[in-house]
């Protein structure tokens, strides 16, 4: 008898091991796919005014002159020629040429050196490529110094002529 109940008890075992489903292993998450290479936005250049940009030649607005002298000097004629080549790229730009002149002298003597020194500058941007509908050229004399002293420091900057281009 002994042997029939380790028997039903084996087989009770086996039965119960058998009607048990076996341990399944933890439904394992889809890998994620492989990271890309995050995505950027092509960069869309700003669109910089080169008459506005430090680093291009066109940021520069005055022409400047020794004393008594109407004439472009070498050292500021690739800036005028720069502004003739643009002139000529953008017929729909206006620039008004604004001759200036140190306190020294009469003002009638200033207004004249001023036109002329505008005058010479409009010459040198129509040679160069620029319309005379886009140029006006105008004198102010002495009447709107940039340096304000008594000296050769201040009056070297307001011998000029400025190139002031219309919003």
């Amino acid at each position: 008898m002994k042997k029939l109940v380790v028997s039903i008890v084996l087989l009770n075992l086996l039965a119960a091991c058998a009607s048990q489903k076996p341990h399944e292993a933890p439904p394992v998450a889809p890998a994620a796919p492989a990271a890309a290479a995050p995505t950027t936005a092509p960069v869309t250049p700003v669109a910089v005014d080169p008459l506005n940009d430090p680093n291009n030649i066109l940021s520069k607005h005055s022409v400047y002159y020794p004393l008594d002298v109407a004439v472009v000097q070498e050292a500021d004629k690739p800036v005028v020629q720069a502004h003739a080549k643009y002139l000529s790229e953008h017929s729909a730009r206006h620039v008004r040429l604004e001759g200036n002149c140190d306190e020294r002298g009469s003002n009638e003597y200033n207004l004249a050196l001023g036109q002329r020194r505008a005058d010479g500058v409009k010459k040198m941007l129509e040679q160069g490529g620029a319309n005379a509908g886009q140029l006006e050229s105008v004198s102010y004399g002495e009447e709107k110094p940039v340096g304000t002293g008594h000296d050769e420091a201040s009056w070297s900057q307001n011998r000029r002529t400025d190139l002031n281009y219309a919003k």
